[in-house]
């Protein structure tokens, strides 16, 4: 199955988190903090959304920095991808 995005919306793919501090240190998963930084995986048409128009700005392969715990979470063939808007992803990771 493959998603594809309508207007503004975006898919996006969690990077892993370091499970490691820097000095050493194992965290087990209840320590640590949801990963802020996803690849782009599907980008919308943008166009007319709500009366104004919208440029999308990021394209497919994009690491980019999104808000804590924005999004619909869906699982497609076993994959846990998220759904967002452009206005919930902060800056692209270059």
């Amino acid at each position: 199955m493959k998603l594809k995005p309508l207007a503004d919306r975006v898919v996006i793919r969690m990077c892993e988190k370091e499970e490691t501090t820097k000095s050493g240190i194992i965290l087990t998963s209840a320590a640590q903090e949801k990963p802020q930084v996803a690849e782009v995986v599907a980008v919308g048409p943008g166009g007319n959304v709500d009366g104004k128009e919208i440029t999308m700005h990021v394209k497919v392969g994009d690491r980019v920095i999104t808000s804590k715990y924005s999004g619909t979470e869906v699982k497609v063939d076993g994959e846990e991808l998220i759904v967002v808007k452009q206005n919930d992803i902060l800056a692209v990771v270059e």
